[in-house]
């Protein structure tokens, strides 16, 4: 495990780079190639690339929003929480759900340990992925947004944050991933 880096805390260099909100830009298109990544993940001394998925099984990508290892957005809790309690559902249509944290390795290996979170959990504390991925940013961290990828590695579905409508329903997540079963 790294040991603290300049991330740990509220008032850090990530909040400094994500204070200033901007609308998610740069969003991959529906159909379009996902664009790769290799983060590492909490639990294991390994990195977890989206490409070494491809031809195996579709992926979920839930990009969350959590500011330290005790404060987390009062709209990702929740949708952190569903999907652990549902995970087993999304691994039974035969898919990965892949969770993405701009919290540092210290921070995410607390919230894997407090939350006892089942599936891979990824850290991005410079926010690349967040900002390839064009989630957007607002008041010190980056915007949750989720996004499905099938097994050719195309983006079948994509949900960016709005304060109407600031996850995507799990039941949601497991319809799309029903989709690709009555579509193969």
């Amino acid at each position: 495990m790294e040991s603290v880096n300049e991330n740990t805390g509220f008032f850090n260099r990530r909040f400094a780079r994500n204070f200033i909100p901007l609308p998610p830009f740069q969003v991959p298109k529906i159909g379009t190639i996902a664009p790769d990544f290799s983060l590492p993940q909490v639990a294991r001394d390994q990195k977890v690339q989206l490409s070494d998925h491809r031809g195996k099984k579709p992926v979920v990508l839930a990009f969350t929003r959590i500011f330290t290892e005790k404060l987390f957005c009062p709209f990702c809790y929740p949708h952190i929480q569903d999907l652990r309690e549902r995970y087993s559902e999304i691994r039974d249509r035969g898919a990965e759900l892949l969770m993405i944290s701009s919290t540092d390795p210290v921070q995410s290996q607390q919230v894997v340990e407090d939350l006892n979170l089942p599936y891979p959990f990824l850290y991005d504390p410079d926010c690349q992925t967040f900002r390839r991925y064009g989630a957007g940013q607002a008041l010190g961290a980056p915007l949750p947004a989720q996004f499905i990828i099938d097994r050719d590695g195309k983006v079948i579905f994509r949900h960016l944050f709005s304060f109407t409508d600031s996850n995507a329903e799990t039941d949601t997540i497991l319809a799309q991933l029903d989709k690709l079963t009555e579509n193969p």
